[in-house]
């Protein structure tokens, strides 16, 4: 639990210094909280020796007055400081987790990490923020109680004081065993809802290939099952929980039972006089109320340590390194883009080996060859959305790796066939190209990537407000809006991966016109599907297995029978790529 404390205090940034302040007065309260007992003592003593006074029981209410006061001053003061701290705290986390994830290699992404980070947002970052304030400042106040209530044992007697160490340190002892098993199943409970989220985003994700191949009934089954299955270890981790509460339940009654015989053994035998054993009496039913309601918390406690696991996880994992302080030159005498070398792996599989070319300034290359043979990896690598595992990639004779990522970024604009438009009005999704740009540059921007008239058509024009990943528009639609941001852009480089290649033919001829209009005067890197694309570049590279297999133009690739040859022969018998031709 100490533990605990210790992870969120080192991890509250700002915000130590209000947390500190909220555990000083938690200790004032749980010191103002046990003072009428001493109070009340002190009084029964002094009636019993016959040294009450009027002026004394005087004394004594209006010190009982001053303690309230002071105790409830202290617990506002308390709530004040930690009430919103939890939220201020997780608020900034967000923001760090995003950052993060901003400077975070694309593998992770794509290698399931989705629905962690979806939990780690949703569910456990709630969980702590909702919860870690109050109870990590009421742990202290039981901590502080609990040392205070044996202290007093001691003062009245020895004997009973050291019974109500034992009883405390049996209590401790039990409580570790509970808190090893509750630490076991919270992260299994944790992992659980971690699985439950990715499999309510597989599912919406996925609805329409679902319902298009009428696996409703399966998929709607697996998602079912995973939420019996959430139910099942939650209701495993309450089950496993239980016994050890009532073992500690058991403690507390006996321990209580033992002190009352105690001390009235004690008085019998004339070594505990009447005041002290009343003294007991007063508070003996809640002497060990803090430690009870401490492990009452465990549960929570346990879950909290888990999330924070969890969260800390998350942050531990390898940013792509960004400390470049190299600027991209102007203008060079070489050529835009060059690969030396380049080999690039995910994890162990090699996707690319020995990868050397040159792309010139306002040049167009395309890549083209099998599915999987590392046309995209390139381009992600040109982006550095990875890093290469050895060689050089150099923008005007520039390493990428010494540059910042967003001067790096500033240089390229990318159009891809999979299009995101974020839940936001179009003139934002637009406008992100370049936030900087007037209106009528965003409108401008429209019209070159042929997308102003349908925008005007909407009910709110540029204003209107698109679904999440652009839904409610059509997939032309979406592609020209991403067409528009990258004219907005103006990046000297652009990647493309052909956009054209999956849209109906009423579109095609807008999103030529508009990728037409985002191409003048650029240097092109594309990921070519169509062969009209791939006539017109200045080089080709047919990529297979890793490598460069051929290059040259069109008219030189045509030459040899070699694989791209094959590709022309089996894309006119409309046959697709094939390593053995027609």
């Amino acid at each position: 639990m100490i533990s605990l404390m210790s992870r969120i205090f080192n991890a509250s940034g700002k915000y130590k210094s209000r947390i500190a302040w909220a555990f000083v007065f938690s200790f004032l309260k749980g010191i103002l909280k046990n003072a009428p007992i001493g109070l009340g003592f002190f009084a029964l003593a002094a009636f019993y020796h016959g040294r009450a006074t009027a002026e004394l029981c005087l004394q004594i209410g209006l010190a009982l007055g001053v303690l309230l006061l002071l105790q409830i001053l202290f617990h506002h003061i308390a709530d004040r400081l930690q009430s919103a701290t939890g939220f201020l705290l997780f608020a900034d986390k967000r923001m760090e987790l995003g950052a993060h994830l901003r400077k975070m290699p694309m593998g992770y992404f794509t290698e399931g990490n989705i629905g962690k980070i979806s939990s780690v947002l949703s569910t456990d970052m709630v969980f702590i923020e909702e919860n870690c304030m109050t109870v990590l400042a009421d742990m202290m106040s039981y901590i502080f109680s609990q040392g205070i209530l044996l202290v007093f044992l001691f003062f009245f007697n020895i004997w009973i004081g050291l019974a109500g160490l034992v009883i405390i340190l049996l209590i401790l002892l039990v409580g570790k065993g509970l808190k090893k098993e509750a630490l076991e199943d919270s992260a299994i409970r944790q992992d659980q809802l971690e699985n439950l989220t990715e499999s309510v985003l597989d599912f919406t994700e996925g609805i329409g290939i679902i319902k298009t191949y009428n696996l409703l009934g399966e998929k709607s089954r697996t998602l079912t099952d995973s939420f019996k299955e959430t139910c099942r270890t939650s209701l495993e981790f309450e089950e496993n929980h239980t016994p050890w509460q009532r073992g500690l339940n058991l403690i507390y009654g006996l321990g209580t039972v033992l002190v009352i015989g105690l001390a009235v053994f004690l008085h019998g035998r004339g070594l505990l006089d009447v005041p002290y054993l009343v003294g007991i009496m007063l508070f003996v039913f809640d002497l060990f109320g803090p430690l009870k309601a401490l492990y009452g918390q465990s549960a929570r406690l346990t879950v909290m340590n888990s999330c924070m696991d969890r969260i800390e996880a998350v942050f531990a994992e390898r940013e792509l390194p960004d400390q470049g302080i190299q600027a991209i030159p102007a203008h060079s005498d070489g050529p835009e883009i060059r690969f030396e070398n380049v080999s690039f792996a995910y994890g162990e599989k090699d996707v690319l080996r020995n990868i050397s070319f040159d792309l010139n300034k306002n040049q167009m290359l395309a890549l083209a060859g099998p599915s999987g043979g590392g046309k995209s990896t390139i381009a992600s690598l040109l982006a550095r959305f990875w890093d290469i595992r050895s060689g050089w990639i150099l923008m005007r004779g520039q390493d990428i790796r010494d540059v910042p990522l967003s001067d790096l970024m500033n240089q390229i604009s990318m159009v891809f066939q999979r299009v995101y438009l974020f839940q936001d009005t179009i003139y934002n999704n637009i406008s992100m190209g370049r936030p900087t740009a007037s209106r009528q540059e965003v409108i401008e921007a429209a019209k070159k990537a042929r997308c102003y008239d349908f925008i005007m058509a909407l009910p709110q024009g540029f204003d209107t407000v698109v679904g999440e990943g652009g839904a409610s528009l059509s997939g032309g639609e979406q592609q020209r809006i991403s067409i528009a941001r990258c004219i907005l852009k103006d990046a000297p480089i652009v990647i493309l991966d052909e956009a054209t290649a999956s849209v109906d033919a009423d579109n095609e001829s807008y999103i030529q016109q508009a990728i037409s209009e985002l191409c003048k005067g650029k240097t092109l890197l594309v990921i070519a599907h169509r062969l009209n694309t791939i006539r017109h570049a200045d080089k080709i590279l047919v990529i297979a297995d890793g490598g460069i297999a051929e290059q040259g133009t069109h008219q030189m690739l045509m030459g040899q029978d070699g694989i791209y040859k094959q590709f022309v022969t089996a894309r006119e018998n409309s046959r697709g790529w094939s390593r053995k031709g027609a």
